[in-house]
């Protein structure tokens, strides 16, 4: 019973409980069980909310009973990023700084959630204020990948991708600032979505880079994204850069599938030297199917791309040395050395030394260089003038083909520990993310099989213009639908059986 609760995709579950053939509280129950039997070895989570949980799932069953319409995943749990913010509920960011800290108020994100009558399990883990690419710089501990323990689910949001290739929770939230969804997405097996930015509402998100990130919905099926999609975009009074226009057919696109005509281009700097053979060998393999299925292929050069991940890594680290300069030891969460007898500059200075981790360090010294008087033309500067030429490279190459695709991540998932003490390599798992969250289009990464160099799952990067996320669902859906039909169901089947799963 709990193997097909547990398998099961999210709008299924809530057909069951809207029909009335499960209850929310029985799939929730499920959901909590597979989790104390398994989080242990996968960590996905940081806090669980049972009880509220349950009595949400409760709230749910009884508005059935009473005869209300629910919504289109009403009753059915979901993990959590614990990057936004959620009432009477811990948010650490991952980080010792904000450790025992409870929210006085619930992300524009989580209210969303709320108010559609998806039931909330718990906040899920992630490399600190989402800085990382691997789930290993949690202050928490590491998220190891379900397919194989020895392995990262990728970050910053591997907790979430984790949760859903766990079977831990079918819907997931998670949020992408260069590829923190669509990388752990990819690692996973599971699909990952980065919305348009100014899509979905940063409102309640702890910042790290203000003009890069956006909350996206992560999932085991391309319809169950479109429906969470659907949930949590749109504009949003509270967050200034949200988008004042209605959010595209994203639903009907995933229902449809439909690629006949459309034109794919596949971007030619974003593959060869450094790509595994076996992530190269799927994408070809997914280019070729989906010509099959109707799409027409030409290939585009966006030849700033290169320059793609040296801006990044000069944008995002100045914007989080600015946005966490908030954690002073006077506002927030830890405070170390406040004895009445040092100066407030010494009691921030001992807060920041011990509550900030290795790599957030790194970042914000890298970024308050980078914006330092006398360098700031020369480094930020010029990475926004970069910034700008990486846009122009999409409108370009989006005159040419309605969407771009290529590898989601160069290789498949490392293992715990192999590039902790390389940031560089770390960082080059980025390559293909971070240009559509400097150019702010929509991009996703779904599952295209597993890899003939080690058997484990690959994704495929779809990058869509600004407002046109509807294209990302419709590419999606057309893979999906052939892929299962060609393994005979879903990727997440062939993933190995944890010790202690109900699934």
């Amino acid at each position: 019973m709990s193997r097909d609760i547990l398998r099961a995709n999210a709008h299924e579950l809530a057909r069951q409980i809207a029909a009335g053939e499960r209850s929310s509280e029985e799939i929730t129950r499920a959901h909590l069980d597979q989790i104390a039997a398994v989080d242990g070895a996968v960590h996905s989570f940081l806090h669980i909310e049972s009880d509220r949980a349950l009595e949400a799932a409760r709230r749910v069953d009884a508005k059935r009973a009473a005869g209300e319409t629910l919504g289109p995943l009403a009753g059915v749990p979901l993990a959590l990023k614990d990057v936004f913010t959620m009432t009477g509920a811990p948010t650490t960011a991952g980080s010792k700084m904000l450790e025992g800290w409870v929210s006085p108020y619930n992300a524009t994100v989580t209210q969303r959630l709320l108010d559609a009558d998806i039931v909330i399990l718990g906040k899920t883990n992630l490399d600190e204020f989402a800085m990382g690419s691997s789930t290993e710089n949690s202050a928490y501990g590491p998220t190891r990948n379900p397919w194989d323990l020895d392995r990262t689910p990728g970050g910053s949001g591997g907790g979430s991708a984790a949760a859903l290739a766990a079977f831990e929770a079918p819907l997931a939230i998670g949020s992408d600032t260069g590829g923190s969804i669509r990388q752990p997405g990819s690692f996973t097996g599971t699909v990952g979505i980065k919305p348009t930015y100014g899509g979905t509402s940063r409102y309640g998100q702890i910042a790290l880079a203000s003009s890069l990130d956006q909350p996206g919905p992560c999932t085991r099926s391309v319809l169950d994204a479109a429906l969470l999609h659907q949930v949590i975009g749109g504009h949003d009074p509270l967050d200034a850069t949200s988008i004042d226009a209605p959010v595209p057919d994203i639903v009907g696109a995933a229902r449809s599938g439909d690629i006949r005509g459309m034109r794919v281009g596949v971007v030619k700097e974003l593959g060869g030297e450094g790509y595994a053979p076996g992530v190269e060998q799927r994408f070809r393999e997914t280019v070729a199917l989906l010509e099959s299925l109707g799409a027409e292929i030409v290939e585009v050069s966006c030849p700033h791309f290169d320059y793609a991940m040296a801006a990044y890594y000069l944008i995002l680290p100045a914007e989080a040395s600015s946005n966490l300069a908030r954690f002073d030891a006077m506002r927030y969460g830890l405070r170390v050395g406040d004895d009445g007898a040092r100066s407030t500059e010494e009691v921030m200075a001992m807060t920041r030394g011990a509550g900030f981790g290795e790599e957030v360090k790194r970042r914000i010294i890298i970024g308050t260089y980078a914006l330092s008087a006398g360098y700031y033309d020369a480094y930020y500067g010029s990475a926004q003038k970069i910034r700008t030429l990486i846009a122009r490279d999409f409108r370009a190459a989006f005159e040419q083909a309605d969407v771009l695709v290529s590898p989601s991540t160069p290789t498949t998932a490392f293992r715990i520990g192999e590039r902790i003490d390389d940031p560089l390599a770390m960082y080059m798992n980025d390559l293909c993310t971070t240009p559509s969250n400097l150019a702010g289009n929509a991009s996703a990464s779904f599952p295209v099989g597993l890899s003939p160099d080690d058997n484990m799952p690959v994704g495929f990067h779809v990058m869509a213009p600004a407002m046109a996320d509807d294209r990302l669902y419709r590419v999606g859906a057309a893979l999906e639908r052939s892929l299962e039909t060609t393994w005979g169901g879903s990727l997440l089947e062939r993933i190995p059986t944890l010790e202690g799963s109900f699934a």
